[in-house]
């Protein structure tokens, strides 16, 4: 196995303060980066004090930011909503009763139809600098629809997430309690096996907190985390739920009342924002800056979706969050990172230090900054994962 050295970084982001500056990005100028043969990263540090290594790679002064994690996306489904997209854009709220036109494309897509699509968006985004990624069933709402979702997820990621409880099956809208025993009995029975996390949307027009709660238990029982879909459309109970059953994070959080705040403060789950929703959707922009003050860990994720978030860009998500929900350029690229990998309780990706993954983004700018500086811009010159360089 041979090591690598990368030199020639103008300013290398490794969110390790005792590695670079005492900021929590730990930024280290004219740096320099080992990645050992097994795909990890040996060193890190100032470009001066380097090791030698078998071989070398010059990043011609850019800066080297660790790549993405994209903690919450949905990313199995057949067709789109552009009807939706302009009819919304046009004036017509978005509501959550818009998930079943994607449930009709998606149940008559082949195997090999979702896969291709799933496939698709993962280049997307890897060729924006995503190297970890999360995606949830939810568009089957059958029990063999969600079970070959998860299937064809788990061939391209660890981070599978049963959403059987997206929003009532057709089939069920009269009797939304017949399809929560389908989905804490038999679906979860297809389900669990492939799938680690579990999720549900608690919200008015999808679940309610007893329904909710009935879900993630059941989840939980099977061996899988709970994550919940929370205060996306209006205040409600879904944070303070993920905090109680200690949810690895309640995602949307864009209605908080103080209690919600400061639950998210004073636990361990992650408030996980993804701006692309309220961009789409015309909705109000979550509070950041009210979540960081009070203490809270933050992730920003693309909700990549094809009704209410159609973007894989999480450079796009953090030029939102800085522009438009109070984040630093560092807070955005922390929570776009080390944020991310906080949701899905990883510690060997988000960060470039010894002992991490090395996965890494090689940016066409000097400074970690131009991500927002310079919205709609393709920055990612190279993009490296498990230290090999697949863009």
């Amino acid at each position: 196995m041979t090591t690598t050295l990368l030199t020639g970084i103008g300013s290398l982001v490794t969110n390790d303060p005792t590695l670079g500056d005492l900021s929590p990005l730990g930024v280290v100028a004219d740096a320099a980066l080992v990645i050992d043969g097994d795909g990890t990263v040996a060193w890190a540090g100032p470009a001066a004090g380097a090791p030698a290594a078998d071989t070398a790679h010059d990043a011609g002064g850019r800066a080297c930011v660790p790549g993405f994690v994209d903690s919450h996306s949905h990313l199995v489904f057949a067709g789109d909503r552009t009807a939706d997209f302009h009819a919304r854009m046009s004036g017509r709220p978005y509501s959550a009763g818009g998930i079943r036109t994607t449930v009709a494309a998606t149940r008559a897509a082949s195997d090999e139809e979702l896969e291709a699509n799933l496939t698709r968006y993962l280049g997307e985004a890897l060729r924006q600098g995503t190297t970890t990624f999360e995606t949830k069933s939810g568009y089957g709402l059958t029990v063999e629809d969600e079970a070959r979702a998860l299937r064809i997820a788990a061939r391209h990621t660890d981070e599978v997430t049963f959403l059987g409880a997206h929003v009532v099956s057709p089939e069920h809208t009269d009797d939304p309690a017949a399809y929560v025993d389908l989905v804490t009995g038999p679906m979860l029975d297809a389900c669990a096996p492939h799938a680690r996390w579990v999720d549900v949307f608690c919200e008015k027009g999808a679940f309610d907190a007893d329904q909710a709660r009935a879900v993630l238990t059941a989840g939980m029982g099977r061996g899988l985390v709970p994550r919940v879909h929370a205060n996306q459309l209006s205040f409600g109970p879904g944070v303070q739920l993920a905090v109680e059953l200690g949810a690895a994070s309640a995602d949307h959080c864009t209605h908080l009342t103080d209690a919600d705040v400061d639950a998210l403060a004073n636990g361990s789950t992650v408030a996980t924002l993804l701006p692309g929703a309220e961009f789409s959707t015309r909705a109000r922009w979550p509070d950041a800056r009210r979540l960081l003050d009070a203490g809270a860990t933050v992730a920003l994720s693309t909700d990549c979706n094809p009704g209410s978030s159609f973007t894989s860009s999480m450079p796009f998500c953090i030029a939102l969050a800085v522009r438009d929900m109070g984040m630093t350029p560092d807070e955005a690229l922390w929570s776009a990172t080390a944020g991310g990998a906080a949701a899905l309780r990883r510690t060997d990706v988000g960060r470039l230090a010894p002992g991490a993954r090395a996965d890494l983004v090689l940016l066409d700018a000097p400074s970690h900054v131009h991500l927002a500086y310079r919205p709609g811009v393709p920055l990612a010159r190279e993009v490296w994962r498990a230290g090999r360089r697949l863009v």
